[in-house]
């Protein structure tokens, strides 16, 4: 096999006329990665994926080929894949107002152009999710939030409506599931390409812990910050250490490191309503 990809967490290998996706155990925010890995953080994504891509095959191909035709050596974290034109956006899909979201309405009374109504708040249910893409930004650099005439113009305009009306209802069907497991998926990334007949197919992960917020909905209140099952604690552990872009990246205390492997276990085990085993 042949590396052609190193990203934020996953490494992609060539393999024949396949790709070998393999989720590592490192972690990032604000586009950053950080020294220290999570344990089974890699496992647990793909697993999930993999349940995810299973409970919504109706909604979207996806380009999974097998979970079991990978090296034994990463056997659980890595997945085969078929090669796709990948497309150079991030789909975005907010059904609650937070992180970026919220920043972006404070300032402007919108997202990504999008106006919303006054006085909404931190972890405000939308009436309606509503599709906020960024730019796909390389390693180190930051992904940039586009409005939608922006991606009509990088990708044609019938493929940027096929974009956002599958990301909308991936998002719709997703987020219902994990609700009766009291769940919120707050917003959610998405990344999609396209196969040699032109059709749009989802790729790379879905629904998890690092694409997603995933909030606590027994507790859910807005107004403010939300028990989380996602690497927010590594956010805010980061911002308290007073750290900014630029600065050396800081190693994970070890009781954070274990809070987000438990966190990340909990959200699998809520979800797909099976036992981690590791």
């Amino acid at each position: 096999m042949e590396l052609v990809h190193q990203g934020k967490v996953r490494d992609v290998y060539a393999d024949g006329d396949d790709l070998i996706l393999v989720a590592s155990d490192r972690v990032s925010v604000y586009d950053v990665v950080l020294p220290t890995p999570i344990p089974d953080k890699g496992k647990l994504l793909t697993q999930l994926s993999l349940w995810w891509f299973e409970q919504l095959a109706d909604v979207i191909d996806n380009h999974i080929v097998s979970a079991e035709d990978v090296p034994p050596e990463f056997r659980g974290r890595a997945v085969r894949v078929r090669r796709l034109r990948m497309l150079p956006v991030e789909a975005i899909v907010r059904g609650y107002l937070t992180g970026s979201g919220l920043a972006d309405y404070q300032k402007t009374g919108s997202v990504c152009g999008i106006a919303l109504p006054q006085g909404l708040m931190e972890a405000s249910r939308l009436a309606e999710p509503i599709f906020t893409p960024t730019t796909k930004a390389a390693v180190g650099e930051h992904d940039q939030p586009i409005d939608f005439a922006s991606l009509r113009e990088t990708v044609g305009v019938d493929l940027a409506e096929r974009i956002r009306e599958r990301t909308l209802e991936i998002y719709r069907r997703g987020a219902a599931t994990a609700w009766e497991r009291g769940i919120v998926i707050a917003d959610t990334k998405l990344e999609f390409g396209l196969d040699d007949n032109d059709r749009l197919v989802l790729a790379d992960e879905l629904l998890t812990s690092d694409s997603s917020r995933f909030w606590d909905a027994a507790e859910w209140k807005e107004g403010h910050r939300q028990a989380s099952f996602d690497k927010q604690n590594v956010r805010d552990w980061i911002r308290s250490t007073g750290w900014q872009p630029g600065d050396e990246v800081p190693e994970i205390p070890t009781h954070v490191v274990s809070l987000t492997h438990d966190k990340y276990v909990a959200a699998y085990e809520r979800i797909t309503g099976l036992p981690w085993r590791g």
